[in-house]
């Protein structure tokens, strides 16, 4: 199984990502050392206009020192931008070969088509993971999560607030949520939910999470370190869910397939296929500490 390909099966199974600025890869083992089941490499929002150059030369000198078994993800800027076409110029000529790429603002598959046509080689396709931020976005979400590169659709809260001149919360983003993990059910993609902003405010983070959990969202996107336990916290299954879920796939084996009683509750196919699913998430498929050493020669954080 070649890199990309493992990559592209990781992305399903992500609780949490967090963001680092391309042009401060200091920050990217303390990032990876939080816990976070992948790091974003930024060189979009995260970057100034005049420091891109500079972050996409910091890229190449961090990507190899990266064990194959890291799990990364390169958010590049717009693809119809200047920027966005330096960005995949860059990974041309550099060399580098980001099994996951994030695409910012995606509002058609045409957008999709451009990364990978300048992205794709011998080794195949990267895994796109197409963030929806605003309202045309949004209208596209499903032929989004359709395309065959698209491993996950991701909720940009933000920018679709602004365009819809709605607040960010939860209440008038329910249905933009809720929209964008239908037409990734129905793309067989992931949907991974917006950062929290309120950086101090665990609780609030640990509520929303629990929130997007329950919509079906399969992870959230993170901007501080400090963030990342809660929400692997909520986005794994607890004992009790995953003792449940292997009773369940337990008893419909032994019943060959049919409909079973489990503590009391009718067990059959959909109730079978989430047990399925919440045991595949009790153990992520990320690289351990021990497997990825990240290379952190630029001295403590500021």
């Amino acid at each position: 199984m070649s890199a990309r390909t493992k990559h592209r099966e990781n992305v399903t199974l992500l609780r949490s990502a967090l963001f680092t600025p391309a042009d401060k890869l200091d920050r990217f083992a303390k990032g990876y050392a939080s816990g976070a089941d992948a790091v974003v490499v930024d060189l979009e929002d995260g970057v100034g206009l005049s420091a891109k150059q500079a972050a996409r030369n910091a890229l190449l000198e961090l990507v190899p020192k990266l064990p194959e078994s890291c799990f990364w993800i390169l958010r590049i800027n717009h693809v119809k931008t200047r920027e966005g076409l330096l960005d995949l110029l860059a990974i041309e000529t550099m060399g580098i070969k980001p099994p996951v790429i994030m695409l910012p603002k995606t509002e058609s598959t045409a957008e999709i088509e451009i990364a990978v046509a300048h992205l794709s080689d011998r080794t195949g396709t990267p895994t796109i993971i197409a963030l929806v931020e605003s309202a045309e976005g949004l209208s596209q979400a499903e032929n989004l999560a359709r395309h065959p590169a698209v491993g996950a659709l991701a909720f940009g809260g933000a920018d679709l607030a602004s365009d819809l001149d709605a607040e960010l919360a939860w209440e008038p983003m329910l249905f933009a949520r809720s929209r964008l993990v239908q037409a990734s059910a129905l793309g067989g993609a992931a949907a991974w939910d917006v950062p929290y902003l309120k950086i101090a405010d665990l609780e609030g983070l640990r509520r929303e999470a629990a929130s997007a959990r329950a919509l079906g969202f399969r992870g959230k996107l993170a901007i501080h370190p400090g963030q990342i336990a809660i929400i692997n916290s909520v986005f794994t299954p607890d004992a009790d869910q995953l003792a449940f879920a292997r009773r369940v796939v337990a008893a419909s084996e032994q019943a060959g397939g049919g409909v079973v009683v489990v503590d009391a509750n009718m067990v059959d196919r959909p109730i079978l296929k989430a047990a399925q699913r919440a045991i595949s998430r009790a153990e992520p498929r990320r690289s351990s500490r021990q497997e990825a050493q990240i290379p952190d020669d630029r001295g403590p954080l500021p």
